[in-house]
């Protein structure tokens, strides 16, 4: 009996083992697109009321939460039946992060942020259909990348057991959406964090650092935004991009190319495809939506 037990920790002890150091190679080839989920999520926050980002936040945190507790087991179920549907529905994801990119780069300007809506313009009602708005748009577009993080560490535990590659996607889907949504959420709060430490009295040499460190969140957060929605918009059609890259013939190209330029080439060609992807996707569906309006019988 005793025999028994011991033989079972010993295989417990070695799959955990199996999982952690899985887990830590997943994490590692994982860590660009969780970059660029970082930079595309804080830009979804911006603009809105700072008494509801952190109520937003955490609505989408636990809508990304739901979309991984979807895309674990059902990565699993494809890899195992049709491993050959990855591809595809990879790039149908990739698609949409390069057609939303674009839409956000022709609705530019035209709408005001959430945040600025006034109770006379709008009212309680249209500021929370804005929300709601701004919610499932940040939740599918999360979906997107989800997607692709479970795919990439999906494919660093193939050759593992069944239960190894479920406790890796698990454990790696977790770390990331809380690593992710807690680090947006400490961005979208900054300016508040600078406002308290410059309000801060400041009689000793180290009060007087956080005094300085407060002057400079204050005055540099409102750049920050707006710097993350150019590098959100544009960490779109890099992510959408390399999909494309990654599934068309030109990818070994592509990294003889960046073995001689430091990687920026195969980076602009990834934007500058992903753009071009998004834009033709774009106009077919501006063309269908408009031909679809056309068709609609006009009411009297």
């Amino acid at each position: 009996m005793a025999a028994s037990l011991l033989a079972l920790l010993d295989d417990i002890a070695s799959v955990l083992d199996d999982v952690a150091l899985l887990t830590k190679i997943a994490a590692k080839k994982t860590s660009g697109v969780v970059g660029d989920d970082l930079a595309v999520n804080a830009e979804q926050f911006s603009g809105i009321r700072a008494e509801r980002e952190l109520p937003i936040v955490w609505a989408v945190a636990k809508g990304s939460a739901v979309n991984k507790s979807i895309l674990v087991p059902l990565a699993l179920t494809i890899s195992a039946w049709a491993p050959w549907a990855i591809l595809p529905l990879l790039l149908v994801g990739g698609l949409y992060l390069c057609y939303e990119g674009v839409e956000k780069l022709a609705h530019w300007g035209q709408r005001r942020p959430e945040g600025q809506i006034s109770h006379g313009e709008g009212g309680e009602a249209d500021r929370l259909s804005l929300e709601r708005a701004r919610i499932q748009g940040a939740i599918r577009t999360d979906f997107v990348l989800s997607a692709e993080i479970i795919v990439i560490a999906l494919g660093t535990v193939e050759q593992a057991d069944r239960l190894t590659q479920a406790l890796v996607l698990v454990i790696v889907a977790v770390l990331m959406t809380i690593g992710v949504y807690g680090l947006v959420a400490l961005i979208v709060k900054l300016d508040e964090l600078g406002f308290y430490l410059s309000q801060r009295p400041a009689p000793h040499w180290h009060a007087r650092l956080l005094h300085l460190l407060g002057w400079v969140l204050l005055n540099t957060a409102p750049w920050l935004m707006k710097g993350l929605a150019v590098v959100g918009t544009l960490a779109m059609f890099l992510v959408g991009g390399g999909i494309l890259v990654h599934s068309l013939p030109v990818h070994d190209w592509l990294e003889t190319l960046g073995s001689h330029s430091m990687g920026l080439a195969p980076l602009g060609i990834e934007i500058l495809l992903g753009l071009l992807a998004g834009m033709l996707v774009f106009g077919i569906w501006q063309t269908v939506t408009d031909r679809l309006a056309r068709l609609r019988p006009h009411q009297p």
